[in-house]
């Protein structure tokens, strides 16, 4: 599957448009892991732990944009857009949402 942020491939013409495909991914922020994510701020001045956690929700959105675009039939995702939100009553959730334009090229 080819997946890019632009509009367009150029040299590969969109053959047939699919349509708009969603996808994202919630991690919810432990009391563990917001312990060694102040830790390692305090120390390192940033938190591999959450570099990591937003890694991850990328990835699983990603993945989850991929299997919904495979689900029309296409065979390339363009115009993809990622955005990082908090959810939940005190915001202790990370949301990775992700957005696209299934093709066939």
């Amino acid at each position: 599957m080819l997946i890019t942020t632009t509009p367009f491939i150029e040299g590969r013409p969109v053959k047939e448009y699919k349509g708009a495909i969603y996808a994202q991914s919630i991690l919810g922020a432990t009391v563990t892991t917001d312990l060694w994510g102040s830790i390692r701020d305090f120390l390192h001045g940033k938190s591999r732990t959450y570099e990591s956690a937003l890694a991850q929700a990328r990835n699983d959105a990603m993945k989850n944009l991929t299997k919904e675009a495979e689900k029309t039939g296409a065979n390339a995702i363009i115009g993809v857009d990622l955005d990082y939100n908090t959810v939940g009553p005190q915001g202790q959730m990370l949301m990775v949402s992700v957005s696209g334009t299934a093709v066939v090229i």
